[in-house]
């Protein structure tokens, strides 16, 4: 790794409710992920980011925060966040937390003295408050949607029964939007991050990072909210927010270790993105081009052109990515009719994937990845090939984007299941008591990590393997040369390294003066379709 280990770091998310229960609850906690760490260690990753395990209401699974400064009792005490990250550093982790700027829950004291405080007071000058169009103000003051379905915004009632003021949440009703024009929201912010520092984190993955700023004067705009389709609009993308990430810049700087800032900023622009990336800024950001693609040779041949060419331009690494908690695991949307096509969940009624297929181009598509330079984020569970969950019963999802879209969209629950660690146990070994706050499918049993860890030509055994080389071989921080190989072929050097995938294209054969180093599946003297291999010269 270099000196600054964010920039060809494998980073390993941890959905907490969903990583592993030490209660016997069935949600997954803090004390539950430290008896795991190990586990990250022989997968060999440097580093892990926590979503949410802050105290709230569970809204909206975490992303909506009741105390920045508190764990919930759902994942354990402040104490237990403390020993986290004392033990990930024991075992060369680094740790990343979760920081959610641009809503709070209408739980948090903030919000509650907004509330009491009434129209006009400092205390709501912190959210997005506003009085109704109309004669009455019975009219929101925007056309504004949630990203959830439904009005962005909601109306008070004052305790007489008076109708009151409206305030904004782009999300769900219980998560009212912060007004970052406000210097009490920055100062607030500025204590977050330090409270957070000085307990040893080494940096922040920063939710809806190009949300924070809205455009002046909250005008209308006529287009359905969507936070995974890179779109614009006065919410979305405004230039403010590159101020705010100045000042938080500055406090990171404060403190010794490298610490980083990572932005999820569904932003479709590559220049548009690396803004973020700036020197005096954040230094990483997912690439979300990258996770949409189809699977198809040209798209990604493209996107990584031209990604990579954005983020060089401002020194910044590229930071590759290919499932989280939001979107469709990559085994389930390249095992669709067209590969690669869904991320905002697949329910019963939706294609049902061929998750054979999937897994195929799944480890390809890892291994290409893998084999960038820059840095990479795995989501728990993917090192297993877990595919989504498809069949959920309509009467268990808990996402809220399946409630506010009237049953529209079935939400994201599918990719949130609880992981599988022993085939034979109650739970599948997540949980002592084997409850498990959504049910695993029969297909998670064979893929549990007591089947695979170690086993030749399982996906873990995979995944091992790949970052062990990637790290041994300086792949992270290597210099990448495309190389022509055909239509259907993505295929470059970088290092030592030759990266060949063949997306779906018929098998060719593998270029003479080179040896396998690894593939994705077993390869003799021809690359086979939907198939990765590294070759070096003999």
């Amino acid at each position: 790794m270099t000196a600054q280990w964010w920039r060809d770091a494998v980073i390993y998310q941890i959905y907490p409710r969903s990583f592993a229960d030490s209660d016997g609850d069935g949600y997954g906690d803090l004390p539950g992920a430290i008896d795991r760490l190990q586990y990250l260690v022989n997968l060999g990753v440097d580093a892990v980011w926590f979503s949410p395990f802050y105290k709230s209401p569970m809204a909206d699974a975490g992303y909506d925060v009741a105390d920045y400064e508190a764990v919930d009792p759902l994942f354990g005490d402040l104490s237990d966040a403390e020993r986290l990250i004392r033990r990930a550093h024991e075992l060369g982790l680094r740790v990343l937390v979760d920081l959610v700027p641009n809503h709070t829950s209408d739980e948090h004291r903030w919000f509650q003295a907004a509330l009491a405080a009434g129209p006009g007071s400092p205390e709501r000058e912190m959210y997005l408050f506003r009085d109704g169009k109309g004669p009455d103000g019975s009219e929101p003051p925007n056309n504004w949607t949630s990203v959830f379905g439904g009005k962005g915004w909601t109306r008070l009632t004052a305790p007489d029964g008076t109708p009151e003021q409206w305030y904004l949440h782009l999300f769900d009703i219980k998560q009212p939007d912060l007004d970052w024009s406000n210097e009490r929201v920055r100062e607030a912010f500025d204590g977050v991050l330090r409270f957070w520092l000085d307990k040893g984190v080494d940096g922040f993955r920063v939710d809806v990072a190009h949300s924070l700023v809205k455009a002046d004067g909250l005008p209308d705009f006529d287009a359905e909210q969507a936070l995974l389709d890179g779109g614009g609009g006065p919410m979305w993308d405004q230039d403010g927010v590159h101020d705010i990430y100045r000042r938080w810049r500055k406090v990171l700087d404060e403190y010794d270790g490298d610490r980083t800032l990572v932005a999820e900023a569904w932003v479709a622009d590559p220049e548009r993105l690396a803004l973020y990336l700036r020197p005096d800024e954040m230094n990483t950001a997912f690439n979300f081009q990258f996770l949409d693609s189809r699977w198809d040779a040209a798209s990604y041949r493209d996107i990584i052109t031209r990604t990579m060419a954005a983020d060089d331009a401002v020194g910044a690494p590229t930071t590759w990515v290919l499932s989280n908690h939001d979107v469709v695991r990559h085994v389930s949307r390249f095992g669709l009719s067209d590969p690669g096509s869904s991320h905002e969940g697949l329910g019963i009624r939706d294609e049902q994937p061929d998750n054979e297929v999937g897994l195929r181009r799944a480890r390809a598509g890892t291994l290409l990845m893998l084999g960038l330079p820059g840095s990479a984020y795995i989501y728990q569970g993917e090192e297993l090939g877990l595919p989504e969950h498809t069949t959920l019963p309509d009467e268990l999802r808990q996402d809220p984007t399946w409630f506010r879209s009237e049953h529209a969209h079935v939400g994201r629950d599918g990719c949130r299941i609880p992981i599988p660690w022993e085939a034979d146990a109650p739970g599948l070994g997540f949980s002592p008591t084997g409850e498990t706050w959504l049910p695993q499918p029969e297909s998670y049993r064979a893929l549990a990590v007591d089947q695979q860890i170690d086993q030749p030509g399982s996906t873990w055994t995979m995944y091992r393997d790949a970052i062990a080389l990637r790290r041994q071989l300086g792949l992270g921080s290597g210099e990448m040369t495309w190389v022509e190989a055909g239509d259907d072929i993505v295929a470059f050097d970088n290092g030592p390294i030759r990266v060949m995938t063949n997306v779906l294209g018929a098998p060719m054969p593998l270029p003479e003066g080179f040896d396998v180093v690894l593939s994705s599946m077993p390869v003799d003297d021809e690359l086979p379709t939907d198939a990765t291999v590294w070759l070096r010269r003999s």
